[in-house]
């Protein structure tokens, strides 16, 4: 029976949140390290009973505001483990299968961190509204064209590992999204769905009124490493030439200060998508 139980587990993933945590006289740990322990302990415990857990990012101003809005008491275990169902369903989770909380905790941030950037691209894309000029959807042809162009930009790419970081200049800060994608033995392409989703939202408000920059990095078969990018302005993405890539690659994205270039990296210019890649302009 206990195999057909699924759980799931609300996570602090820092020492700031478990302080926070520690207001609540319910709260039963005393420090961040024992307590860490004793969800490992748990976790290891479930799976080797063969039960399946989840695991979801717990942050405690989420959890106030959740108790407060349901109008139940935030001093309680049945509240936390109400918020903790609650927010599997819709923020950041993962499924333990054995992995150390070292490896659980920053994969969680990273997701965490994924789902607000997407929410956020996702937001402003749908505040654009009609095209003044033929009354369409302007963040739905935006985000048609971004999945048909980075479509065209994998295809081009040739054979090997591509690692694609795109970022917006938004307020208060830029929006930034990597989206990784293989090639198989047969030439096909295969990338995480969400992921894809979120980079291409990213993508289309790039190619609207916010700028930015789209830089892809490829290691080949072989093991040599090219970098080239566009730069996205209002509806045209541009080529970088070989120097504008290695600018791009080697600026720290959030503070633009330079980071050390890597060395055996081939800064270029990308490949020629064709004529079909023409600016989002042409879709209204």
């Amino acid at each position: 029976m206990l195999r057909e139980i699924s759980g799931t587990i609300g996570l602090l993933t820092d020492e700031h949140d478990f302080r926070t945590m520690r207001h609540y006289r319910s709260f039963a740990f005393d420090d961040y390290a024992t307590y860490l322990a004793e969800v490992e302990d748990v976790l290891r415990a479930r799976d080797a009973q063969g039960a399946f857990t989840m695991l979801t990012l717990f942050d405690p101003a989420e959890y106030a505001e959740f108790c407060a809005e349901q109008g139940i008491d935030p001093d309680s275990p049945s509240s936390r483990a109400r918020f903790t169902a609650e927010i599997a369903t819709t923020g950041a989770a993962i499924a333990y299968d054995g992995q150390p909380l070292t490896t659980v905790i920053p994969a969680l941030m990273d997701q965490a961190v994924r789902s607000i950037t997407w929410e956020l691209a996702s937001t402003l894309l749908a505040r654009l509204g009609p095209c003044p000029n033929c009354g369409k959807d302007v963040g739905h042809e935006a985000f048609a064209y971004a999945r048909d162009f980075l479509g065209r930009i994998l295809d081009t790419a040739g054979p090997g590992r591509r690692q694609l970081v795109c970022s917006v200049s938004a307020t208060p800060e830029s929006l930034v999204a990597v989206l990784r994608a293989d090639t198989d033995d047969y030439g096909a392409t295969h990338l995480d769905d969400a992921e894809a989703l979120e980079f291409t939202t990213v993508l289309a408000l790039g190619l609207t009124s916010l700028p930015g920059g789209l830089v892809m990095r490829t290691i080949t078969p072989s093991g040599a490493e090219r970098v080239c990018g566009w730069q996205l302005q209002a509806g045209e993405p541009a080529p970088l030439t070989a120097g504008e890539a290695f600018d791009a690659y080697c600026t720290d994205v959030d503070s633009g200060d330079p980071v050390a270039p890597e060395s055996d990296v081939d800064y270029c210019a990308p490949p020629d998508l064709g004529p079909a890649a023409a600016g989002l302009r042409h879709h209204c």
